[in-house]
């Protein structure tokens, strides 16, 4: 289990220095997903959670729990307490500050990072791994519709969603 944790740690680290803009370039907003097996994503019926690198804020941690849940039930994923399931669901979040240099003067601005991945159980293989960047322009009270909607966003990539499954 802790070589696990480690390589997922090693694995959001190198996602988050890898996907850091070169000088001069503006960074890239928005969702990227990478996917492993389709086939074994819709075979899935049930997912748990597994450890995570969650929020610091414990409200936002929960928030963003309620929001992947919801959208993997709409998935027609159940969720199950413990026990086996087909998925491992874990996430990692993180902020940043980017600096706009083309305005006149630094504009400064806060930037959400948030990486899902669903996991194959007996590998811990990524079946699939989204990730959004996201500018946090909202107060705190509308940070919850920002989550859900950034979630949602992540969740429209996913392979096996049909119209019908929202």
């Amino acid at each position: 289990m802790r070589i696990t944790r480690s390589l997922f740690v090693l694995t959001g680290l190198l996602l988050v220095v890898g996907a850091r803009p070169a000088i001069g370039q503006p960074p890239k907003y928005g969702v990227t997903v990478s996917v492993g097996k389709t086939a074994e994503l819709a075979k899935a019926k049930t997912y748990s959670w597994t450890a995570s690198q969650p929020a610091f804020d414990k409200t936002v941690d929960a928030q963003i729990v309620a929001a992947v849940d919801r959208e993997l039930k709409a998935l027609g994923l159940a969720k199950v307490a413990s026990g086996k399931s087909d998925l491992l669901a874990t996430y990692a979040s993180q902020r940043r500050t980017d600096v706009e240099l083309k305005a006149a003067g630094a504009r400064e601005f806060p930037v959400g990072v948030l990486i899902l991945e669903l996991r194959d159980p007996a590998t811990s293989q990524p079946l699939f791994r989204a990730r959004i960047d996201k500018p946090l322009d909202v107060e705190r009270a509308q940070l919850e519709p920002a989550i859900n909607a950034a979630v949602t966003e992540m969740f429209e990539k996913y392979p096996t969603r049909t119209p019908a499954a929202r």
